[in-house]
């Protein structure tokens, strides 16, 4: 097998979808980068356009086609271009995709990935699949490059789910949950703080489910050793499934100071018959026990979460329950979906299916209720001085700077924007808030 040498290759990557999918992408960064290949945010002078996509939606679905499509007009001005479509979508479409998008020249699934910079070394014939299901388990010990900033990254601790809602495809794609040993997760946060990173976000499908596949009851064994850490000084929880958060969990998130007082907690819904149809296992009065508890217990803290309006059968009464629910709780961060009809799930297949229409109008409501909450919410921290991990200078203007409080997740929630002050990049300063708007704050460094 004739092997061409990658030295001096330019790489470009596109990731689409979650932060679990960003950190597949960082794993095959750093293959590529480990073998002698460079990276460029410009797709028109790289050798080499990765598509990691996303196929949870039919609207991520057609982002991810669109993104390819693009992609093969500029492999078109270079013949020697390598296009790879790399994920989800790969690992759920295959045979589809191979039929459907001939200028592709390898397509690698959710499994195989860790091995992008060795099948890019071989002469592969056009359209070739690497997809196959081996159960792949992220190792901390893999190459990887931080690409969410130089104080902050994500660390995935668990492939998969083993949650069956009924309108989720991802255990078809991803399947059954497999939790990384804790040695290999510490190991990973060490070295991240070696270089600086302040700020851990740990990612999983169901973060509360850690450890379940091998016996253990929940997060607490890992967290214990993460709060040891030296030059960590944020660790935030993302994605907790509300049934699994037990009082010992509360008492340590509550009560360690590293561990940022944010929970982001899906419920979907808050009517206890679309509940069952998903296939949730919690009712609307679990959901209020769990908040009200986490309120009563952890003062200050940030709940996201993410609900869907649409589900088949979803009627006008069940939809302002769940817009009732979510005024009554008053999620400081809130994400709207519109169910989308996927087939392979339980309810792809169900009968009355809501019009898109009546999906559109009802998302649309509950966002503008969730504006106006968040509003209200961010009105309470003006005058207040709170640390902030400053990125750096903001990407809307020269004249600002950019940082989270510690109640704000990075790419999902709203930001500070610092417009006074000796800011440092990669650092946590103290700053005056001085304005709030609908998502975001503004303030000033003061020492």
């Amino acid at each position: 097998m004739e092997v061409i040498t990658s030295q001096n290759r330019k790489v470009h990557l596109i990731s689409l979808g979650c932060a679990r999918n960003r950190v597949d992408s960082e794993v095959m960064l750093g293959s590529m980068l480990a073998d002698q290949w460079s990276v460029t945010d410009d797709a028109e002078e790289a050798d080499t356009i990765i598509v990691n996509t996303c196929g949870f939606i039919e609207a991520a679905k057609e982002e991810s086609v669109q993104t390819i499509l693009e992609a093969a007009e500029i492999k078109k001005t270079k013949p020697d271009m390598k296009l790879v479509v790399a994920g989800c979508l790969t690992q759920r479409y295959k045979k589809q995709l191979v039929e459907g998008l001939p200028e592709v020249d390898l397509f690698v699934g959710t499994d195989e990935f860790p091995q992008i910079a060795n099948f890019l070394n071989e002469e592969l014939p056009q359209g070739t699949v690497k997809a196959k299901r081996t159960h792949y388990l992220y190792d901390g010990s893999l190459p990887k490059k931080n690409t969410l900033s130089a104080s902050a990254a994500y660390v995935k601790v668990a492939e998969g789910c083993q949650h069956n809602c009924a309108f989720c495809i991802i255990p078809a794609i991803r399947g059954k949950l497999r939790s990384r040993p804790i040695p290999n997760v510490v190991q990973e946060v060490k070295n991240l703080a070696d270089q600086g990173v302040k700020e851990i976000n740990l990612i999983a499908q169901d973060l509360a489910a850690y450890g379940r596949d091998w016996g253990e009851s929940d997060l607490l064994p890992l967290l214990r050793q993460l709060v040891e850490i030296e030059g960590i000084e944020w660790i935030r929880l993302l994605y907790v499934y509300p049934e699994n958060i037990s009082d010992e969990f509360v008492e340590f998130f509550a009560n360690h100071p590293k561990i940022c007082k944010y929970l982001d907690i899906p419920v979907q819904h808050a009517s206890d018959e679309i509940l069952q149809k998903m296939n949730r296992g919690v009712t609307r009065h679990d959901l209020r026990q769990a908040f009200t508890r986490l309120r009563e217990r952890v003062p200050g803290i940030a709940i996201r979460t993410s609900v869907m309006v649409g589900f088949p059968g979803e009627t006008e009464e069940q939809f302002l329950e769940l817009k009732e629910f979510v005024e009554e709780m008053r999620f400081e961060h809130l994400g709207c979906f519109i169910y989308s009809q996927e087939e392979g799930t339980v309810a792809g297949r169900m009968p009355n299916q809501v019009p898109e229409e009546v999906k559109a109008r009802r998302q649309a409501e509950i966002m503008e209720l969730q504006k106006e909450l968040s509003r209200e919410n961010m009105q309470k921290f003006v005058g207040q001085t709170l640390p902030v991990l400053v990125k750096g200078l903001s990407e809307e203007s020269e004249l600002l700077a950019e940082g989270r409080l510690s109640i704000q997740a990075p790419e999902v929630d709203g930001v500070v924007y610092i417009n006074e002050g000796d800011f440092k990049p990669g650092t946590i300063q103290m700053v005056r808030i001085t304005e709030a708007h609908d998502y975001d704050l503004v303030g000033k460094i003061v020492d």
